[in-house]
């Protein structure tokens, strides 16, 4: 693949005199005369939340029926395009990439994505372009502080001069300044080094730091993996997450056919994890190498992010606020968010799919747990107060509240199955959690009415349990009062 030439002009064959190699010039020509574009695409596989941008459609090949289309046009007859996927573990190394001209279009969260759009606005060789979205969280969920499981620290006020990492420059990065603008800390309230993901996973694992603060999906993968506990989400910032698309805007005007297409392509891989997230949780894992039930979490019904390409004019919105907090801290150049998002391309891309941009762009809903709670024979009328139960090697089952999600592990290890992964949601905030990672409060005074509400936070469960009477409790404890039936 070629890296150094993004853009390779076309080639043309010498004219001869000569009727024999003139026949064969003929026959030649069209082969002689495509143009080859090789087109730099800056991922992040291991960043849930970017699949559908990225290894979701290189695996599956959905850009090539919409290449099969283009070739039919006169303007991309003779084009051949070339994909050159690179893969990258946070966001400013995509920019550093699309400024050298080697990546065109690049998928980053929201701080690197208002640093990459900072960045060549301060340039003079092109800019670069908002033009789609991948997946959100309107809250913040996503980004997360985590420690050691034995670590006695609950809370970011416990870390105060303690060894904390976060990858410099990322959307975790990002929530870690606005938590500590929040609280009027200092930039010395802790001993804050810059790791990257895997360093600072195999640093806190070795108890080498105290904390550790990253993006989709670590703040998640770490505790599944047994040896982490999340003592902070940036649901509680308030403040909206997300990861997005970029392209150069010298690349978009020369091919926004291929621009739309990709996007296109992008919808396409949307639908098809939408649609089957089971499966589609268990073929990213095995691409990704991040385990399926965390796939799941942030992208399965009810998950902790939501899949939609539209740019909201909330998104526009929160990457001025992001800018505003990097600005007071000194580390980041002048921007205009309103001249640097350009919705023309998903637009297109759903006109062509035959959808409704302005509703899609108007909502903020996404695909919740539904159904009848099998345990507790009763509908599922609110998602987020219900849970799911993954029985490993079997299918999903979604349940109407967290009691009949516990019965519903209970019954199925009394019958012998081995559980894959159970969630339950935070009743403060409503973001999933894995239900033997959660904090519980506990009222069991009444037998035939057990109160169990689940919580991402200790201290919040404890204060429900206060205020109710009740206690704190852990997942064993909980789980051997579940009942197992309505």
């Amino acid at each position: 693949m070629n890296r150094t030439r993004s853009f390779p002009t076309r080639t043309t064959r010498p004219r001869t005199m000569s009727v024999a190699l003139a026949l064969v010039g003929v026959l030649l020509a069209p082969a002689a005369n495509a143009e080859t574009v090789t087109v730099g695409i800056g991922t992040q596989n291991t960043t849930t939340n970017t699949v559908t941008g990225g290894i979701v459609i290189e695996k599956l090949g959905l850009m090539d029926k919409y290449l099969a289309e283009l070739k039919k046009t006169p303007k991309y007859k003779g084009i051949d395009f070339k994909f050159d996927w690179q893969n990258f573990t946070s966001g400013p190394p995509v920019t550093n990439g699309m400024v050298a001209n080697k990546l065109q279009i690049g998928m980053m969260g929201d701080y690197p994505l208002l640093v990459n759009g900072a960045t060549f606005q301060a340039g003079t060789e092109t800019k670069s372009e908002l033009i789609a979205l991948i997946a959100y969280n309107k809250d913040g969920a996503g980004n997360g502080m985590v420690v050691h499981k034995d670590s006695p620290y609950y809370e970011l006020a416990d870390l105060k001069g303690k060894k904390v990492s976060v990858p410099f420059g990322s959307a975790a990065h990002g929530m870690l300044l606005k938590a500590m603008e929040d609280r009027g800390w200092k930039e010395d309230f802790w001993d804050l080094a810059s790791q990257s993901p895997e360093v600072g996973t195999t640093n806190l694992q070795e108890r080498k730091l105290d904390g550790h603060a990253d993006f989709v999906p670590f703040a998640e993968l770490l505790p599944y993996r047994g040896f982490a506990r999340k003592i902070f989400d940036g649901v509680e910032t308030k403040v909206p997450t997300f990861h997005g698309i970029v392209v150069r805007k010298d690349f978009a005007d020369k091919y926004p056919e291929f621009v739309v297409a990709y996007l296109k392509a992008l919808l396409d891989a949307n639908d098809w994890v939408r649609k089957n997230p089971a499966m589609a949780a268990t073929k990213i894992e095995e691409w990704t190498k991040i385990e399926k039930e965390v796939a799941y979490m942030f992208l399965g019904p009810s998950g902790v992010h939501t899949l939609d390409p539209s740019i909201k004019p909330k998104w526009i919105e929160t990457v001025k606020y992001d800018h505003g907090v990097l600005s007071r801290m000194g580390r980041v150049k002048a921007f205009d968010a309103d001249a640097w998002g350009n919705e023309t391309y998903i637009r297109q891309a759903f006109k062509e799919k035959g959808l409704d941009y302005d509703k899609q762009k108007a909502s903020y809903a996404g695909y919740e747990i539904s159904g009848t709670d099998p345990l507790c024979k009763k509908p599922i009328k609110n998602p987020r107060e219900g849970g799911e139960v993954w029985v490993e090697g079997g299918a999903i089952t979604a349940y109407s509240s967290a009691s009949c999600t516990l019965g519903g592990v209970k019954k199925a290890l009394s019958e012998g199955k081995k559980i894959g992964v159970a969630f339950v949601f935070d009743k403060t905030t409503g973001i999933k959690l894995f239900a033997d990672k959660a904090f519980y409060a506990l009222n069991a005074k009444d037998p035939k009415k057990i109160e169990i509400v689940p919580f991402l936070l200790k201290k919040n469960a404890e204060a429900w349990a206060a205020k109710s009477g009740g206690r704190l409790a852990t997942y064993t404890e909980v789980l051997a009062v579940a009942k197992v039936g309505g």
